[in-house]
């Protein structure tokens, strides 16, 4: 553990570290802002929520299915730190355009008209930023750190990824809409100028040619990449976990606010101690596995995970409102007799989470050569948000169906099982 930590004052290391912390909390404190003041300021209906929640969701992920191919091309292909600092400049002009639709529905002008449509411009276009900056962000690793801080610096980068998200989540859920516009554009200027800090980083080879056409790129990357059966058993791994992870965060708002009748702080509540437990679960299996790549635990984690979902199902089905009229707020949400067991089963879902996906971004990076580490990266993009569409359609379709939220629940249970069964698969063919 401290030997990841001494890479923090590394500048191989920390600028990089810091440009993805302020990404990662700026995507979030912008999203959940728009999301939960949408849920408790413009809608009254838990389909209407849900489907608004879905659909911001797919928003943002879609670039990463249409786009990946080109990112992980750029990232082999190019010097990664001239890359990102066009990508954090970008993301500046990004958040004027979403800070100024934060502005109008604050001021209530056009909402559904102009405020609403500008601000999923604004969340598409953020999912093109983060979509060219993901391959980066594990591509560059195994070029600045040694071999045996890789896995060290994955967890850091996946521990401070979900602080950051707690860190942004909370604050969407506290602070003004009008401050979250502001904020949202001040920490695009901030990850801009910590961004050019980050050394260079050029191509391993000379600077190949581009494939521009999406659709045969991906294709492309997507075949290259799977027939290496480490690669493919981690990347259909990981996208089960992020199909589960996205069902989750899709759930979240509406649950909280129709299912235990809390207000939108405790939404945001949930969101934070998901992403606090990631954390905790990236830094523990860095601990338990001394810096090693292996998928020993990663069975025994998810299927942890899917434990900790169905006891979060029994919580939420037994849930009692207390009163009627007025939602809870995070003190009278604490006072009520259930509150620990919930938040502590939502923990434990997350910290197995954490400990699940880690090691598997780390076989990512280490197990093909450096100069095709962000091409594979990319390629796990295409797949992971492609299963997250799909997860957000099979919960809307849920829905339409008449399931409920709270039984919704148990897909995500289920699915566990079959991401245990890859990640066994994994560790088998590892030995």
């Amino acid at each position: 553990m401290s030997t990841s930590l001494s890479l923090l004052n590394k500048r191989r290391f920390l600028p990089l570290f810091v440009t993805q912390l302020l990404g990662a909390f700026n995507d979030n404190l912008f999203k959940n802002a728009m999301v939960l003041f949408v849920v408790y300021g413009v809608y009254n209906d838990e389909k209407a929520e849900a489907l608004f929640s879905a659909v911001a969701t797919a928003v943002f992920i879609i670039p990463f299915f249409l786009m990946s191919a080109l990112a992980g091309q750029l990232a082999d292909t190019r010097d990664k730190a001239k890359i990102i600092r066009i990508v954090k400049f970008c993301e500046i002009i990004i958040m004027l355009v979403g800070g100024a639709g934060l502005i109008m529905a604050w001021l209530g002008f056009a909402i559904n008209l102009i405020a609403i449509p500008l601000m999923m411009l604004a969340l598409f276009a953020m999912g093109v930023h983060s979509t060219f900056f993901g391959p980066i962000k594990y591509a560059i690793l195994p070029q600045h750190l040694k071999e045996d801080e890789v896995l060290g610096g994955t967890g850091l980068v996946e521990a401070g990824t979900y602080i950051a998200i707690l860190v942004g989540t909370i604050l969407a859920g506290i602070i003004a809409v009008e401050w979250a516009a502001l904020a949202v554009v001040v920490t695009a200027v901030i990850g801009y100028f910590s961004g050019r800090q980050v050394p260079p980083a050029p191509p391993e080879h000379e600077e190949a040619g581009m494939d521009w056409h999406i659709i045969r790129s991906s294709i492309t990357l997507v075949k290259s990449t799977m027939h290496i059966r480490k690669l493919y058993l981690a990347i259909a791994s990981i996208s089960f976990f992020w199909t589960i992870g996205a069902v989750l965060f899709i759930q979240f708002p509406p649950l909280a606010k129709n299912v235990l009748g809390a207000d939108k702080e405790v939404a945001s509540l949930f969101l934070a101690i998901f992403s606090i437990g990631i954390a905790i679960g990236s830094v523990a299996i860095n601990h338990l596995l001394k810096g090693k790549v292996s998928a020993r635990y990663a069975p025994a984690s998810v299927i942890v995970m899917g434990l900790f979902v169905v006891a979060f199902h029994v919580v939420c089905r037994n849930w009692h409102v207390i009163g009627a009229g007025e939602l809870y707020n995070i003190r009278g949400f604490i006072a009520h007799p259930d509150a620990i067991p919930l938040l502590l089963t939502l923990l434990g879902i997350a910290v197995a989470g954490g400990m699940f996906v880690v090691p598997l971004y780390a076989f990512l990076t280490t197990t093909v050569p450096k100069d095709q580490t962000a091409r594979t990266v990319a390629a796990n993009n295409i797949v992971n948000s492609g299963a997250m569409v799909v997860g957000s359609l099979i919960a809307l379709g849920l829905s339409a169906a008449g399931i409920s939220i709270v039984n919704q629940l148990l897909l995500g249970a289920a699915m566990c099982l079959v991401s245990a069964w890859l990640a066994w698969k994994l560790d088998r063919a590892c030995d």
